[in-house]
C-alpha cells in the first residue's frame, strides 16, 4: 500500500459516446473501483474516433498521471482505431500479435470464422503486455502506464478486474453522506466554515429534488477515519443549528 496515492485518468474513446447514441457507464465503474483501492481519479476525457485527437489526449494524460485507462475503439470495424493510435502515441509499430491470435482462436476454432475483421482485434502495439478478456477472448493491452480496454461495459469490467492487482493500492477513500434537509444556498456559508476547519477533508454539497421539494446531500470524504468522523460531526452540528 502506497503512502502517496497514485493518480489516474480515464480516456473514453468513441463517436457514439459524443453523439449520445451510447451512454458512458464505464468511467463511473472505473471511478468506483479506483476509489476502493485508493487510486485518485483526477480526470475523465471523451474523444472522438480520430487518431490525432486520441494521440494528443493520450500523450497529455500519460505524462500527467500515474495511470491512464482507456475504453473503446479496439473492436473489429474500420473505425476502431485505438490500438493504432496508441502505437503512434508511443512511436512503436503494430501488427498481429501471435498471443492475441491464439486467444481469438479459442473462441473462433473454425479458421473461416476468424476473418479479417476479427483479426484486427489481434493487432497489438509492439512491446505491449496483453490484458486477458474472459468474456469474449479479444484482449486489451498495457503499454507502460496506459491500459487499453474494450468499450462494451461487461468486457471492460472483466478487463478492469484483470488489471486492478497491477495498480499501486493506497488507503481507500471513505465517505459519509448526510441529508441536509435544507436548500444548498441556505447551507453554503456555514458549510464553507466547516470546510475551512477541516482542510484535509473533502466536503461537497449536492442538490436534488424529491417529493418534498429541493434538498441537499452533504458528502464528506477522507482517507483518515478519525478526520472523516470529526468533519461529519461538525456538519451535523451545523445543520442542527440551522434548524
Amino acid at each position: 500500500m502506497t503512502a502517496t496515492p497514485a493518480t489516474a485518468a480515464v480516456l473514453v474513446i468513441g463517436d457514439e459516446v459524443l453523439s449520445g447514441r451510447t451512454r458512458d457507464t464505464n468511467s463511473g465503474h472505473i471511478a468506483a473501483r479506483l476509489t476502493e483501492i485508493g487510486v485518485d481519479l483526477k480526470e475523465v476525457r471523451v474523444v472522438a474516433d480520430d487518431e490525432a485527437a486520441i494521440v494528443e489526449a493520450l500523450n497529455a494524460l500519460r505524462a500527467r498521471y500515474a495511470y491512464v485507462l482507456t475504453t473503446g475503439g479496439i473492436g473489429p470495424t474500420h473505425d476502431d482505431i485505438t490500438a493504432d493510435s496508441v502505437a503512434k502515441a508511443f512511436g512503436v509499430g503494430i501488427d498481429h500479435d501471435p498471443r492475441a491470435v491464439a486467444m481469438l482462436r479459442e473462441r473462433f476454432a473454425d479458421p473461416a470464422d476468424l476473418n479479417e475483421g476479427r483479426l484486427r482485434m489481434a493487432r497489438i502495439p509492439f512491446g505491449a503486455d496483453l490484458i486477458a478478456n474472459p468474456v469474449s477472448k479479444a484482449p486489451g493491452f498495457r503499454l507502460e502506464n496506459v491500459f487499453v480496454m474494450a468499450g462494451v461495459p461487461s468486457i471492460m469490467a472483466a478487463m478492469l478486474d484483470e488489471i486492478t492487482p497491477l495498480l499501486a493500492h493506497g488507503a481507500p477513500i471513505r465517505s459519509e453522506t448526510i441529508r441536509a434537509d435544507a436548500k444548498e444556498g441556505d447551507i453554503a456559508t456555514p458549510l464553507a466554515a466547516v470546510q475551512k476547519a477541516h482542510p484535509g477533508v473533502a466536503i461537497g454539497s449536492y442538490p436534488y429534488m424529491d417529493a418534498e421539494g429541493f434538498n441537499t446531500n452533504v458528502v464528506v470524504r477522507s482517507r483518515d477515519a478519525d478526520a472523516l468522523a470529526a468533519a461529519a460531526a461538525d456538519v451535523r452540528a451545523m445543520l442542527a443549528a440551522l434548524r
